[in-house]
């Protein structure tokens, strides 16, 4: 039974209006997040050296974990919100968003504290040695006990963005970075604290931009309202299953990031390591500028497919994914012809882990010109509730074909082998993709003539 009718402005905006009303604030919030990213790197890269820097990218993956919580429990709610509101069902969004906020915390929470306590074995687990240990475990350290309040900041962005407020979602993300950047170089280079200082420098600024979210609670155009409930199995399974594409891709990033730290210091040593730290902080601006295309379509995607508005679901994937493609040969272009001053920026460091870089890097960013549609397919197939598909792709890029590639071909082509595996991967899972569209569009094609007949 529907509730009373609840007008939103993507009944009202034509399917452009909307895909731009979206992507453009989150676009430019990852943006910023991404630059946050790299000028971290560039101080500490600068200021204490590429051994820090490593380790600092060896502790990175606990940062992804808890994103990655945030974006299972929060995509997966967020997507069902949508669909509610779309099916004017408020009270049913309203009850996902309470409990999902009060699922968030409570995990974090919970498995901070525990690998707190098995953080040395971990540490030295995600590829760290004599060198490196020391500054991932300054940075891991924070990370695990605060931790929450990056998943909590992060989920409230995701449930703001479709509560219909894309601008305070960029606004609470600009703040976010720009406090950051302002608050680690006074920790670096006023008070000289170190890589302990610059994880909570990151923590406070998280909290920043959780309180600028906050200020949507007041508008009155807000429908995220926090309502008792009852524990309900069926619905935890709904959110954990939606949304659990989403904490692939984050614990992908982690995979990524451990696979390639331990297979480049057994090759190429600490300088193959820091070599890649490097690549992979530019790799943030071009991963976080992709997520923000998914995170654009999401809510769109989610809402219409509620609201049973199959033709806007089809622009909209339309439009998407031509500006993927366009945005891929955009950034592989620009990488290509600058890599060397890119990588500069990050210090001047030996000849050896510079060659590293930059060969690295010039190599991986062939894999730009898939990734960015494979991302976006896998947020429309995740939207209309087709998880198979959703899943295939996450696990399929991030994992299963990548580590086969990162297990096999370095034997055969050394350290070159490493920087190909991604490449390959994201060129096989978007060739999957388009066969199973194709599939998918001529069985419905088939099925329209046998009703019709």
């Amino acid at each position: 039974m529907r509730e009373q009718h609840t007008t939103h402005i993507l009944d009202t905006q034509s399917v452009g209006q909307a895909f731009l009303r979206y992507l453009i604030p989150s676009m430019l919030g990852m943006l910023l997040v991404a630059v946050n990213i790299v000028v971290d790197g560039v101080m500490v890269g600068n200021k204490l050296g590429s051994t820090a820097l490593a380790g600092l990218g060896i502790a990175s993956p606990v940062y992804t974990i808890f994103v990655a919580i945030s974006l299972w429990i929060g995509i997966g709610s967020a997507t069902l919100y949508s669909q509610a509101m779309g099916a004017q069902e408020p009270h049913k969004a309203q009850t996902v968003f309470s409990y999902s906020v009060t699922i968030i915390f409570a995990a974090t929470l919970v498995i901070g504290i525990t690998a707190f306590m098995f953080r040395e074995p971990l540490i030295y687990a995600l590829g760290a040695n004599a060198d490196t240990y020391p500054y991932a475990s300054a940075y891991m350290n924070v990370m695990l006990l605060f931790g929450f309040v990056f998943t909590l900041e992060n989920a409230l962005s995701i449930f703001v963005r479709n509560d219909g407020n894309p601008n305070l979602s960029m606004i609470a993300q600009i703040t976010f970075a720009l406090s950051n950047i302002v608050i680690n170089y006074v920790i670096l280079y006023v008070l000289k604290l170190g890589v302990a200082g610059v994880a909570f420098g990151t923590i406070m600024a998280a909290f920043l931009g959780l309180m600028v979210l906050l200020t949507h609670f007041f508008k009155k155009t807000n429908h995220l309202k926090l309502r008792r409930f009852k524990w309900d199995k069926a619905l935890l399974l709904t959110i954990i299953i939606v949304g659990f594409p989403s904490f692939l891709a984050e614990v992908g990033i982690s995979v990524f990031t451990i696979s390639h730290n331990v297979s480049l210091e057994k090759f190429a040593g600490t300088d193959g390591v820091a070599a890649f730290s490097i690549m992979n902080y530019i790799h943030s601006i071009i991963l976080l500028t992709f997520l923000g295309m998914g995170s654009a379509i999401q809510p769109l995607i989610s809402y219409y497919h509620g609201a049973q508005q199959d033709e806007r679901k089809r622009q909209t994937i339309r439009i998407a994914v031509r500006t993927a493609l366009g945005a891929g040969v955009a950034l592989l272009l620009i990488v290509q012809l600058a890599t060397l001053p890119i990588v500069g920026i990050f210090g001047d460091f030996s000849n050896q882990m510079t060659a590293h870089a930059v060969n690295g890097l010039r190599i991986f960013v062939i894999a730009y010109l898939f990734m960015g549609i494979n991302f976006v397919m896998m947020t429309y197939y995740q939207s209309i509730g087709s998880m198979k598909m959703a899943i295939w792709i996450t696990s399929a890029r991030e994992m299963v074909l990548m580590l086969a590639f990162i297990m096999v071909l370095p034997r055969i082509m050394g350290i070159t082998g490493i920087w190909l595996a991604v490449p390959l991967s994201e060129c096989i899972v978007l060739i999957t993709i388009v066969i199973y569209y194709r599939k998918q569009g001529s069985s419905k094609k088939h099925r329209s003539r046998k009703a019709v007949t």
